[in-house]
């Protein structure tokens, strides 16, 4: 058996082909989410509420490990309104998923812009169109969550983060079996 570290050439199939099998998984989970909004919505809140709680944690862990006064009393007070958040999240579901409807939006909104500047900057490789079609959904996602809130946000959420996650899986899907492509190509 050899000691030497694997080559990229040998780690190229491996990666694409997890990035494959990844790509498929958010497809169907987008799916799922589609075909369950209310369950999904909510359970969308409540994965961010223990986000929150662990994040809460994870600063008062760290204030015991800062050096200065300053630096404790910081980690505390951040801790403390993480972890308060991520409680009333879990507490209050579904007051928690009208604000995170408005949220999800504010967010698509900058990653669709993110995905855009991105298919620009891979413009001269395979797939990149894929990226950029990815950014004009998700920007067309986050206005149709901003024009329906708060209203109709307990299908909403679960419905339109489904989309997204298709077509992030779809673009994404696209993009390794383009890079499939040229890994053969160039072997």
């Amino acid at each position: 058996m050899s000691t030497y570290p694997p080559t990229l050439a040998a780690l190229a199939p491996k990666a694409i082909n997890w990035s494959i099998a990844l790509s498929i998984l958010l497809i169907l989970a987008g799916l799922f989410a589609i075909l369950v909004p209310p369950f999904s919505g909510i359970a969308v809140t409540l994965i961010f509420a223990w986000a929150m709680i662990i994040s809460g944690i994870t600063h008062f862990v760290f204030a015991f490990k800062t050096h200065t006064t300053g630096g404790v009393l910081w980690e505390l007070l951040v801790g403390a309104i993480y972890l308060f958040t991520g409680v009333y999240l879990l507490l209050h579901p579904l007051d928690a998923l009208i604000v995170l409807t408005l949220i999800l939006a504010v967010y698509l909104v900058f990653e669709g812009i993110v995905e855009i500047i991105q298919s620009f900057q891979l413009r001269p490789r395979h797939g990149a169109s894929w990226l950029l079609f990815d950014g004009v959904i998700t920007l067309i996602l986050a206005i149709m969550i901003w024009r329906s809130w708060p209203a109709s946000t307990v299908w909403v959420i679960g419905t339109l983060v489904g989309i997204s996650m298709m077509f992030s899986g779809f673009s994404r899907l696209m993009l390794s079996l383009a890079a499939k492509r040229v890994l053969k190509q160039s072997l």
